[in-house]
């Protein structure tokens, strides 16, 4: 089968096309025959070596996310899920292998049933950025940790970044729980993704005065943010959020630490959550795979321009040129197309 490996950390040419074996699954796991390939920012870090840190494995293929067919199963995994079709979560974590090649072994419930309505383009879009804003949608105070329709009624949500994979996947899942979604932007094109990705309110926080725009959709404050700029952000967040808010912050514009102005945070008595998606607990991890789901179930997670998140296709003989898009801030989310494209499913 085809793959793409690397064998050293660096730039996006460390990856290549190769031949290997197609893999046998072991007991309690699932072979997938890989449909698309989805490629996140923690995809080329991880390439490029986290922290200076060398490759964990001698060979690695790439890529957490994924969706295709159900190819073959091991002992104890019921044989009835051959065919099925399905969206892969996690699978290059702490792993050798992950999504960009022709099949991939995984745990059994890393391999999700994916309705006959959805896309395999869909199923590759999910994985990290939808549990990630699933995550930071179910950390604030009281939740039950789980999203549904009206879990987030009469809530605020504030997206930073909303044009993003994950701010894209916060507004449609915060929608749909029933929460008022506000997000900022960089330019007029990404307020346009964002409104079309279903937010109430977008603010172009370059020409616009954003905590003003902000209080106005919402007089009292945001109750839950979703961050991806924590510390460019700081100020905004403190002047945008109500009593008792929470700042879950996913990923950092900085390596500087953040510095927080005790009082007026805990006058308000906001809380600050760090999500990474990898280690969040089982149960929540359980919880988000289970309400994604049911939101793609709903048709409430979408892909494509009409859902404001548009797809920036490559064959899989392209993934070094995927993965420098995805380095150099695509807009939108990038796919490999891995097996033969006889349908969009």
């Amino acid at each position: 089968m085809r793959a793409i490996v690397y064998s050293e950390t660096g730039d996006p040419d460390v990856l290549r096309l190769t031949d290997r074996p197609v893999p046998e699954p072991g007991p309690g796991e699932i072979r997938v025959r890989v449909r698309v390939s989805g490629v996140n920012p923690t995809d080329w870090k991880a390439r490029r070596g986290n922290r200076g840190q060398p490759p964990d494995f001698p060979e690695v293929v790439p890529n957490h996310d994924g969706s295709g067919t159900v190819d073959a199963v091991g002992p104890g995994v019921a044989t009835g899920r051959v065919g099925e079709r399905v969206w892969l979560w996690e699978a290059a974590w702490q792993r050798a292998d992950g999504t960009a090649q022709e099949y991939v072994v995984l745990p059994e419930r890393q391999a999700v049933p994916l309705p006959d309505g959805a896309s395999f383009e869909l199923g590759a879009s999910l994985g990290i950025p939808a549990l990630t804003a699933h995550r930071c949608l179910t950390v604030y105070e009281g939740s039950s940790g789980r999203l549904a329709p009206g879990t987030l009624a009469g809530r605020v949500v504030l997206v930073a970044g909303g044009a993003g994979a994950v701010g894209n996947a916060a507004i449609q899942l915060g929608r749909w729980a029933g929460a008022t979604v506000i997000t900022t932007v960089s330019s007029p094109e990404k307020a346009a993704l964002a409104r079309a990705a279903g937010a109430d309110a977008a603010v172009n926080y370059r020409t616009e005065d954003a905590v003003a725009e902000i209080r106005r959709v919402a007089p009292s404050g945001v109750d839950i943010v979703v961050e991806v700029a924590p510390t460019a952000n700081a100020a905004l967040n403190r002047a945008a959020v109500g009593t008792a808010a929470t700042i879950a912050v996913y990923a950092t514009d900085s390596s500087d630490d953040l510095a927080l102005p005790v009082w007026p945070l805990m006058i308000k008595n906001v809380g600050y959550r760090f999500v990474l998606v990898y280690t969040v607990p089982d149960t929540a991890k359980t919880n988000a795979v289970d309400d994604v789901s049911a939101a793609v179930a709903a048709g409430a997670l979408r892909v494509g321009d009409e859902a404001g998140l548009s797809l920036h296709r490559y064959p899989l003989d392209q993934t070094v040129a995927a993965h420098a898009a995805v380095e150099a801030g695509a807009v939108g989310k990038v796919l490999i197309d891995v097996s033969p494209r006889v349908d969009l499913g």
